[in-house]
């Protein structure tokens, strides 16, 4: 009869008023839940850390009790709290069963990267126990496989600086219009490896590579000539069309489902010509389509 009667106050409590908005941000450790809540406390959101996924409700029941004045709530969850994916996930559904918009933020990085964390602070990962640094590494990544998958963004901090990754999130939370979806546009060249955080992927290796050409070689898709060629070939106007359609659906989609953010990659080789070419029209057609478009070229220069 407890839980039944919380349930019943919380949406009692909430019923007529607007309830809280409410971010959990969760992920690796090492990847940069701390300064991710860092971020969203500088844009005046309530930031709980460490929170058990089993308080998210009293949490929002609090928030709904201050008449407005704690709008938005962000919890921090970690994978020490326990059963932790059963729990996280069961309440996140329960959440959105009462028309509460929580939405899940997951925070990834490299195997290579969290390791050189770790040993750069000289602290033991939370599950590591008896074993190597790699052995709690693999256990949490396992552990937390389900929440990722029903992540509404990912974001891989491999290549992030503490900076860069807090410029990110204010990027997606700085502002209070909702509605709009929100795209990252990534270029990346495949023998570099594919970006962790796409939800989408699109190779352009297809067309033929301004590599080969001589006096294009030094230059990238950003520069006019690169780009006349690469539009000039057979299939490339066809697939922006062509996707850009797709993406239309897509982004549909995601938004009746809650998702408001997504990070469409555009490969090719080395990722400095045709990819990068690609992306920057790309990024035009999202636009004209009314999203809010961040445009990053990922391997230009590591050629």
């Amino acid at each position: 009869m407890g839980d039944d009667q919380t349930a019943g106050d919380l949406s009692a409590e909430l019923s007529g008023e607007l309830p809280p908005e409410i971010v959990i941000v969760t992920g690796m450790s090492g990847a940069g839940r701390s300064t991710a809540a860092r971020a969203l406390e500088d844009l005046d959101w309530f930031v709980v850390d460490n929170l058990p996924p089993g308080l998210l409700p009293t949490m929002i029941d609090l928030a709904g009790r201050t008449q407005g004045a704690v709008p938005r709530v962000a919890a921090v969850v970690d994978v020490r709290s326990m059963a932790f994916t059963e729990d996280l996930l069961s309440t996140v559904e329960e959440l959105r069963r009462r028309g509460i918009a929580a939405r899940v933020v997951f925070l990834e990085a490299g195997d290579d990267t969290l390791v050189r964390r770790f040993e750069s602070v000289r602290r033991p990962h939370p599950l590591q126990g008896d074993g190597r640094l790699t052995d709690g590494i693999s256990r949490e990544r396992e552990t937390l496989r389900a929440i990722r998958g029903e992540a509404d963004l990912v974001i891989d901090t491999s290549q992030l600086n503490v900076h860069q990754l807090k410029a990110k999130v204010i990027g997606f939370f700085g502002d209070a219009e909702e509605a709009r979806p929100r795209a990252n546009v990534v270029s990346f060249g495949y023998k570099h490896g594919l970006p962790v955080d796409a939800d989408l992927v699109l190779d352009c290796r297809f067309l033929p590579n301004p590599h080969w050409v001589p006096e294009l070689r030094a230059m990238n898709g950003r520069d006019e000539p690169v780009r006349e060629y690469v539009l000039a070939q057979t299939g490339a106007k066809e697939m922006l069309d062509s996707y850009a359609e797709v993406l239309r659906l897509v982004i549909s989609g995601y938004q009746r489902e809650g998702k408001h953010y997504m990070t469409l990659a555009i490969g090719c080789t080395g990722g400095k010509h045709r990819s990068v070419a690609m992306a920057e029209q790309f990024g035009e057609r999202l636009r004209e389509q009314g999203v809010e478009v961040h445009v990053v070229h990922r391997d230009v220069g590591r050629e």
